[in-house]
């Protein structure tokens, strides 16, 4: 399912949003931006606070408050026991039929859960994960891979589709989170594969720039190659998608590959090379950082 177009009126809607960290505080100031009720919730409500100075709307003193009646309540918070609270809390007091919409990276098994019992209440789960990181939530360009009842989406698209560049209906509940993974496998082996190549041009004294200019227009090209080559080969990796959180994603690849007999050699591979840039320091170094470990 693609955004509507440009131009396109658009529904406005009572919608909340709990969480407002790197990803879900930009991501709620486009919801703001496009005209939409907002009631937001942040552990620190002093971020929530400076969400609504900035953007209007108003802070609830505690995810019930921001939640009640609330015709969309969207969730970007940190794992399933986060998710589990904040949906416990606030389905109660959501608006009959209403749609709640987790970017949260989480397990399939919570988002069938989760997607049972707001069916059991009257309302919807959509498990709906996002790729494209801080800079896509800040461009409002985030691809998003959605699990749940296609009817649900289609109520709730109004409000993706103001951070969205490409919304994807995977299947039912658990379908988004199952395409998630499968996007953090492509990632990880990619971004290794990249460590290599960068840390064999630096052995073989080629320069660096040089090399990506020569191989990036062809079948090497990559997203990662496009956007992180230059700083790997500098040593920079102060930004970014932190290393911690791919290992939390990275585990529940590997937990759902023991359930489904999927192998992943690779992926369990470079979750231990993680390992190591944690214990280098790089907990909280971008992804791209599994460069570090081959330039000790």
């Amino acid at each position: 399912m693609a955004p509507p177009a440009v131009g396109r009126k658009i529904k406005r809607m009572k919608v909340g949003f709990i969480g407002l960290g790197v990803m879900g505080g930009p991501m709620a100031g486009h919801l703001a931006a496009a005209g939409h009720e907002m009631s937001v919730f942040n552990r620190s409500h002093a971020k929530s606070e400076a969400w609504v100075a900035a953007h209007g709307g108003r802070a609830g003193a505690s995810i019930a408050e921001a939640a009640a009646d609330r015709e969309v309540l969207a969730i970007c918070v940190g794992a399933d026991d986060d998710v589990r609270a904040v949906v416990h809390e606030a389905l109660e007091v959501l608006a009959p039929g209403a749609v709640i919409v987790d970017h949260t990276t989480t397990s399939a098994k919570v988002a069938r859960e989760l997607a049972d019992l707001a069916a059991r209440r009257g309302r919807y789960f959509l498990d709906a994960p996002v790729s494209g990181g801080e800079a896509g939530a800040r461009a409002g360009q985030l691809s998003i891979m959605v699990g749940g009842e296609a009817g649900a989406l289609q109520r709730a698209t109004p409000v993706i589709t103001s951070y969205a560049k490409a919304i994807k209906h995977m299947g039912g509940p658990g379908s988004g989170q199952l395409t998630k993974m499968v996007n953090q496998i492509c990632i990880a082996g990619v971004i290794q594969g990249l460590a290599e190549a960068v840390a064999f041009a630096r052995a073989a004294e080629l320069d660096a720039g040089l090399v990506l200019e020569a191989i990036s227009k062809g079948a090497a090209q990559s997203w990662q190659m496009d956007n992180r080559w230059a700083t790997m080969a500098r040593g920079e990796f102060e930004f970014g998608f932190a290393v911690d959180w791919m290992r939390k994603d990275l585990g529940l690849v590997l937990d759902e590959a023991r359930a489904n007999g999927a192998r992943v050699e690779v992926t369990a591979l470079v979750d231990q090379f993680y390992a190591e840039v944690q214990a280098m320091g790089g907990r909280r170094w971008d992804t791209s950082s599994l460069a570090a470990r081959l330039t000790r």
